[in-house]
């Protein structure tokens, strides 16, 4: 059948399963939940550690991560501010990357750099509590 407009199908038939793949809520929740996250994380983490680190010396900062309450939440503020920026930028290269090698490469960018920081930011936070 040809493209012509004389279609025997509804408009709403001709657009239907043409929209979004149904991952927008989810994501939606996503961005929502982790801003939350870190609306009670940052501020935290700014108070205790201007709090507890008079001196600003190195040791001061590793006695402030040395708590494991302390240490627990520079994981969590790490981990979810990264996969907040990753929700991000997802959305910015599916909205603005046109050709489909780049949108590829840096998507797979997108999931492999937080994820490589983050792995890295955490081993710092439970090599200063555990120690070598």
């Amino acid at each position: 059948m040809s493209k012509s407009g004389r279609s025997m199908r509804t408009p709403l038939g001709r657009v239907r399963h043409h929209g979004a793949s149904g991952e927008g809520t989810g994501h939606f929740i996503a961005m929502r939940v982790t801003s939350i996250a870190l609306a009670l994380l940052a501020p935290w983490f700014a108070i205790a550690a201007a709090l507890s680190i008079r001196d600003a010396s190195y040791l001061a900062a590793i006695d402030f991560i040395s708590h494991p309450a302390n240490a627990l939440g520079v994981i969590l503020l790490v981990a979810i501010g990264l996969y907040h920026m990753s929700l991000g930028m997802q959305e910015v290269i599916l909205d603005y990357i046109a050709k489909p090698f780049t949108k590829v490469a840096l998507l797979f960018l997108n999931a492999a750099v937080p994820l490589l920081l983050a792995a890295g930011a955490i081993f710092a936070v439970l090599l200063v509590n555990f120690g070598v």
